[in-house]
């Protein structure tokens, strides 16, 4: 038995558990319009440390604890910390956020309101699972999870809890709004009846196989791994320290979805969202020929096509012309189906910042930008173009049951095991 289940029972005390179904609410905590929210974050890798910048900066938060695999990285999260709040109250040190290994020893702590869950992937699921099990309202970075079945399993933690969970798909908020206009675009039929949306991401993922190398001190490789599939440490999943890139985990199928799923995660999610799919899905998925790692294909049950490949970003075809939406850009063929359709549509009063939205929605209530329900079915439609690529044929998905119809081997990854000791 490893150390992951030395704490279970120490840690769900406020919930009862029978056949795996809770059957006792946690107790969440509501913030008065005065009281300030205390953060714990899960993951302070390069992500992570640019989650933690952002919500130093509001007067309203304070983080109180940070959990990493890497020494390291938690040293210096602290280190961040502690200077920063020092220096806000003109006092000469500060040591009031603590370093944590084990994120399960934050779940009963009555100081802490809300979790930042910025690890990779594969480690999404168990901590999202476990803190709306605990009351802890959370805010997880995309894709959601690296597996359907994770996905289906923090919708229905959520659900029982009650708390606000903000998934990090910020294009819905942020990038000067540009894709809220293209989401009001497509829904007000400026565009004619869409036909086509090409969708300009990354590669599927792919099976790893690096090589095995020493493990640095302050590393807790096993630890990292979790419920992925035991292998040797290489610095390409997990460098060394701290570091200012995004590391190539996201690239390998145990660890998470590739490209497709990387930046997917944003841009299918904006393709579901335009075309009014956020609580459902394609329902049949089809591959390229050959090896090809571009060109697969979903159909909605209306007859929307959406193609994985095209400029990044996405392209949206109707029966009046074209729009194409991007981070930096947002333009119309012909011009004046947009420019016509801005000159209408006036100020919009949807948020512009998503880590705001969802301290928000805590405070006031409300559902916050982009909910977990939201998340998992732009993390499925995800999923099902990697399925889509290792099977290498045409699969037929059911977006209510979310199951592969009449076919085992692809349902078979839509929940595939986690490794022993480290599953729910």
């Amino acid at each position: 038995m490893t150390a992951f289940h030395s704490l279970n029972r120490r840690t769900f005390t406020r919930t009862v558990f029978v056949g795996g179904l809770a059957l006792a609410l946690p107790n969440v905590r509501a913030a008065g319009p005065n009281d300030r929210l205390n953060l714990a974050f899960v993951g302070v890798g390069t992500m992570g440390r640019g989650h933690l910048g952002g919500f130093l900066g509001m007067p309203d938060v304070q983080v109180v604890a940070v959990c990493d695999v890497v020494n390291e990285r938690s040293e210096a999260a602290q280190k961040s910390v502690n200077a920063r709040y020092a220096s806000q109250r003109n006092r000469a040190d500060y040591h009031g956020c603590e370093i944590v290994v084990d994120y399960r020893k934050l779940l009963d702590r009555k100081d802490i309101d809300a979790v930042v869950i910025a690890t990779p992937d594969h480690w999404h699921a168990l901590p999202a699972v476990h803190f709306a099990q605990a009351g802890k309202h959370i805010y997880c970075e995309k894709p959601l999870t690296r597996t359907i079945g994770e996905g289906k399993r923090i919708i229905d933690a959520v659900k029982k809890s009650g708390i606000v969970f903000q998934t990090g798909s910020q294009q819905r908020t942020e990038f000067g709004g540009k894709f809220r206009i293209a989401m009001e675009f497509i829904r007000a039929g400026a565009l004619g009846d869409v036909k086509t949306v090409r969708v300009g991401v990354g590669a599927p993922n792919k099976p790893c196989d690096l090589p095995e190398q020493p493990i640095p001190a302050g590393t807790d490789w096993d630890r990292w791994l979790g419920p992925a599939p035991k292998r040797g440490y290489n610095e390409i999943l997990c460098p060394k320290g701290v570091h200012g890139h995004f590391p190539a985990w996201r690239n390998y199928r145990e660890y998470a979805g590739g490209g497709l799923a990387d930046m997917g995660a944003h841009h299918f999610d904006i393709a579901q969202w335009a075309l009014g799919m956020d609580d459902s899905g394609p329902v049949t998925i089809e591959s390229p020929a050959g090896n090809a790692d571009s060109g697969l294909r979903y159909v909605y049950a209306n007859g929307i096509e959406m193609f994985h490949g095209g400029p990044s970003g996405c392209t949206f075809e109707g029966t009046l012309g074209k729009l194409y939406v991007d981070r930096g850009v947002i333009q119309a063929t012909p011009a004046a189906l947009l420019e016509q359709f801005l000159a209408k549509r006036g100020v919009s009063a949807a948020p512009t910042d998503h880590k705001r939205d969802w301290i928000d929605c805590i405070r006031k209530g409300g559902t916050p930008a982009c909910p977990a329900s939201v998340g998992h079915r732009s993390a499925t439609v995800c999923h099902l173009g990697n399925i889509g690529y290792q099977l290498r044929r045409k699969l037929t998905w059911d977006p209510v049951k979310e199951q592969f119809v009449n076919d085992d081997a692809a349902n078979a990854l839509v929940d595939p095991a986690m490794r022993e000791g480290w599953a729910f």
